[in-house]
């Protein structure tokens, strides 16, 4: 079934029209590292569309009209390039986490396209880290190491998001030479009241240490959990709890 906004007549039509006429607006969320002197040192950017009358969509609600008409690629470079911009003026927090679609995950061309940017702009490739979803080591595993070798080569780093939504093998990680897991909120959330939860995260925990993994907490939404994380020994935590989401260009004031 063709996806449908309230408003858009005809909708690869509007997509084309906000790509063209730069109708999106960033944002990103703060990561707090649990240790160490430097207290964000990375943040996730997320990305809003401009609607005249609705004010700023989430992505929940034009993510999938992209996905449907296969131009998650032109969305993503969109991205990239308007972060690679922000990266070139050198922000406080020093490293932007970009999600990437499974559709540039299976783009040849994306590569070349992310170093291009960073070239142009003079960004180093470490600036930038990209957050591949655990369902892609599952459905698009050949075209998760393609990427991986290419964005390795050139420097770059490797997020894995949603870890242990799913049972997912450690052989694609090592495959991928990933950098970080980001814990599943379903994990997260129920850290304080859930033994099975508590046994997966101290597993988590036990195999990013033996393969030198950092371990991201999302869905952080409260000091009881950020403790526990604390006590725990995990490395980061993303969630309302620790910074909300922001504007881009708000970071240097906001992060300070």
């Amino acid at each position: 079934m063709e996806p449908r906004l309230a408003g858009w007549e005809d909708p690869l039509a509007r997509l084309r029209h906000a790509l063209e006429n730069d109708e999106f607006t960033l944002y990103c969320q703060p990561i707090l590292a649990l240790r160490g002197a430097d207290r964000y040192p990375m943040a996730e950017v997320l990305v809003r569309l401009r609607e005249e009358e609705r004010a700023l969509l989430p992505p929940g609600e034009f993510l999938p009209v992209f996905e449907h008409y296969r131009m998650m690629p032109q969305l993503d470079r969109w991205v990239v390039r308007n972060v690679v911009k922000r990266l070139a003026h050198a922000p406080r927090i020093p490293r932007f986490t970009v999600n990437l679609s499974g559709q540039s995950l299976e783009d040849p061309e994306f590569p070349r396209f992310v170093g291009d940017e960073l070239m142009r702009c003079g960004v180093p490739t470490s600036a930038l880290l990209f957050e591949i979803d655990e369902s892609d080591l599952q459905f698009r595993l050949d075209a998760a190491v393609r990427f991986a070798t290419a964005i390795k080569a050139m420097g770059g780093g490797l997020l894995i998001d949603g870890f242990c939504r799913k049972t997912v093998s450690l052989a694609p990680l090592k495959r991928l030479r990933v950098d970080f897991v980001k814990v599943d909120g379903s994990v997260i959330r129920n850290l304080l009241t859930s033994s099975v939860a508590s046994t997966k995260m101290n597993a988590i925990l036990r195999v990013a240490d033996g393969v030198g993994l950092g371990v991201v907490a999302e869905c952080v939404e409260d000091q009881d959990i950020l403790v526990r994380l604390r006590a725990l020994g995990v490395g980061y935590a993303q969630g309302f709890g620790v910074f909300e989401p922001c504007p881009i260009d708000s970071i240097t004031a906001t992060a300070a």
